[in-house]
Formats: structure tokens, C-alpha cells, sequence
């Protein structure tokens, strides 16, 4: 009696043992039938991580993947049937979606000429200006911020409000010695730069100061702010050429991307037509 109880208890030793899934070679953790190898974190840790930083973030990941195991095949044995062909479904359209989206997007890629011209930029804009409003103000002007112990600023305000092109070599020289500056008033910026710029222009005094074709000097602490404003576009006023300009070039290029796929999409269906391989059956 003693024997066959011996030989039962090895038995169900060696049932426990042959059930248990084996360890798979380079395997570092297992659940259920699957398994995380070393090769899925090969490139986990940064170099240079310490040896208890890597030690955490492998941990930390292997317990992160065996919840999303757990919770899918919890998922999967307690949803019931037709929310699991509902899921089902919406994979397929997922991997539908995802696999044209890519190859249209490379046949495009390749196919699409990225070369705008200015005259058709200018054609664009005339024609659709109306679209293109201003969200803030907009602003052409030119500063220059330095010490008011300058020992030469009378000459710098002097030039800087009859400013001529032809003194670039001048402002070549002291532009070290100012502490902020812009001289290309051609640019347009909106008005929050402004306000980063020049901390002396507020809400408050914009109105005062950001004015077309005013010229103003500001002492603060120690410094001297001289302001020539050219031009002043305001909120919700059809926008300049030259500040959507990139925008005007990406509305165009996206335009042109929308009429290659509808001509790919086309043009590949007239094709499965022909060859007898897309067929609508009455």
C-alpha cells in the first residue's frame, strides 16, 4: 500500500512537471503561451544607465507587459462573442486603412512636384486672399535696445530714425554693443513677439506706441529702447502675401496631393476593370 502511494505521488510530480510549459531558450519571462525574449529589450536600457536604473526599467517593463497579457486574455475569454467580431471588424478596417493610407502616401511622396512658383503663390493668393484673415496683430517695425550711456548714442538714435540701407557697415560695427535688435522692418511678426521683444510695449500702450510710422525712444533701468513701427495689420484683416506665404505653399502642395490620389485612385480601379480583376455583378 505504501508502494503504490509512493508511485502515485511520483506520478503527479511528474504530470505537474510535464504540464508546465518549458522555459524557452533566451525567454526571460512567460504568460500563458507567451513569451518575452531578450531580443524585445535589447535596446530597452540607454547607455550608460546605472546597473540598478536598468534593473528597474526592465522589471518595470516586463511587469507592463505581462498586465497587457493578462488583461487581453481576460478580455478575450470574458467578452462576449459579438462585441469580439465587433472589435474584430474594426481591426480589419485598421489595418485596411493603415496599409493604403502608407502606400499612397509613398506613391505620392514620389510622384508630386514640390516646386511652387511665385506667380503661382500670387494667382492663389488674389484669388482666395478672403480665406486668409489675420488671428492677432501684425507688425513691421525695427528696434534697437542698448545702454543710454552709450558713448555714441546720439549717433546710433540719429541714424537709427533716418535709417538708410547704405549704412549697414555702420550697424555691422555697434550691433555688438546693443543688447537686442532688429533692423529688417520688411518682416512681419505677430504682435505677441512684440511683447517678448520689448518688454516696454504692453497691452496697455501698444495702442500709443504700435502705431504706422511712429518713432518712439523709451528709457527703462538703464537702457534705451528706440522704436520706428512701419506698418500695423490688425486682427481679422485679410493677411500680407509675404507673412502666409509657407502657409499659401502647403495649402497648395496639399491640393495637389488630394488630386494625385484621386487620379491614383482612379486610375487604379480603371485598371482592375480592364483586367478583369474588380467586377460588380448586377
Amino acid at each position: 500500500m505504501v508502494r503504490t502511494g509512493f508511485f502515485f505521488l511520483l506520478l503527479m510530480v511528474c504530470s505537474c512537471s510535464y504540464f508546465r510549459p518549458e522555459q524557452k531558450p533566451e525567454s526571460i519571462a512567460r504568460v500563458g503561451k507567451s513569451y518575452l525574449y531578450k531580443s524585445d529589450i535589447a535596446t530597452l536600457v540607454p547607455a550608460g544607465t546605472s546597473k540598478e536604473d536598468s534593473l528597474l526599467l526592465v522589471r518595470d517593463y516586463i511587469d507592463r507587459w505581462a498586465s497587457q497579457k493578462l488583461l487581453i486574455d481576460a478580455a478575450e475569454r470574458n467578452l462576449n462573442d459579438q462585441k469580439k467580431s465587433e472589435f474584430g471588424m474594426l481591426i480589419k478596417q485598421y489595418r485596411n486603412d493603415l496599409y493604403t493610407k502608407a502606400y499612397i502616401e509613398e506613391m505620392v511622396k514620389n510622384t508630386v512636384d514640390t516646386v511652387v512658383s511665385q506667380e503661382e503663390l500670387k494667382k492663389y493668393y488674389t484669388e482666395n486672399k478672403e480665406n486668409f484673415k489675420t488671428n492677432g496683430t501684425l507688425v513691421r517695425l525695427r528696434y534697437v535696445n542698448l545702454s543710454k550711456d552709450n558713448p555714441r548714442f546720439a549717433t546710433i538714435r540719429s541714424k537709427f530714425f533716418d535709417y538708410n540701407k547704405k549704412d549697414k557697415k555702420f550697424w555691422d560695427t555697434y550691433a555688438l554693443q546693443f543688447k537686442s535688435f532688429a533692423l529688417n522692418d520688411a518682416v512681419w511678426v505677430d504682435m505677441s513677439q512684440v511683447y517678448v521683444k520689448l518688454p516696454v510695449v504692453n497691452p496697455d500702450n501698444r495702442d500709443v506706441i504700435i502705431r504706422p510710422g511712429k518713432k518712439t525712444e523709451i528709457q527703462d533701468k538703464g537702457d534705451s529702447y528706440l522704436i520706428k513701427v512701419r506698418d500695423v495689420i490688425d486682427k481679422n484683416q485679410i493677411a500680407p502675401f509675404d507673412y502666409i506665404k509657407p502657409t499659401l505653399t502647403e495649402v497648395i502642395l496639399n491640393k495637389r496631393k488630394l488630386e494625385l490620389i484621386k487620379k491614383f485612385e482612379k486610375e487604379i480601379t480603371d485598371d482592375a476593370i480592364k483586367n478583369k480583376d474588380y467586377e460588380v455583378y448586377k
